[in-house]
């Protein structure tokens, strides 16, 4: 496969997992979530979808950055498996949070998300330096993520 067609995958699959999590938040929004307390330090509804467009960018390059280096290396294939497992928790976030109305159980899951994007982070820096940078900022957006997540469960 050449280089575009594998970047062109590689933006497209978290857009899809984006896709997948829109699913079930875009209607309980005004519905749901507009009824529940929220932490002091919770941002206006309109800065999640600019944040989460850029972050799935990232993502997707970052990805891009690692596939290029070739799945003949184990490094390679480790990085993969753990990209496509943060995306499957990342939608999973969505199901739980919005989908299910369930706080608690999206926790639990935003916590094993946050493990997973460490990971993922640690084994793409071996493969490529740039791509584990390029997820830091999708790092420390799921841990102010995971504050609005934990508060909003406690407050509610």
């Amino acid at each position: 496969m050449n280089k575009v067609w594998k970047f062109i995958i590689s933006i497209s699959l978290p857009q899809i997992a984006s896709g997948i999590g829109a699913l079930f938040t875009t209607s309980k929004i005004p519905t749901w979530y507009s009824t529940l307390e929220k932490p002091l330090l919770n941002p206006p509804s309109f800065i999640f979808g600019p944040v989460w467009t850029t972050l799935y960018l990232l993502m997707g390059v970052a990805f891009y950055l690692v596939w290029i280096k070739g799945f003949d290396h184990a490094k390679v294939k480790l990085a993969t498996s753990l990209f496509m497992f943060q995306l499957v928790l990342n939608s999973l976030w969505s199901w739980f949070f919005f989908g299910m109305e369930n706080p608690g159980l999206a926790l639990i899951d935003i916590v094993l998300l946050w493990i997973s994007i460490v990971g993922t982070i640690v084994v793409f820096a071996r493969v490529n330096k740039k791509a584990g940078w390029l997820l830091a900022p999708y790092l420390i957006w799921v841990s102010f993520a995971t504050y609005l997540n934990y508060s909003i469960y406690v407050l509610n």
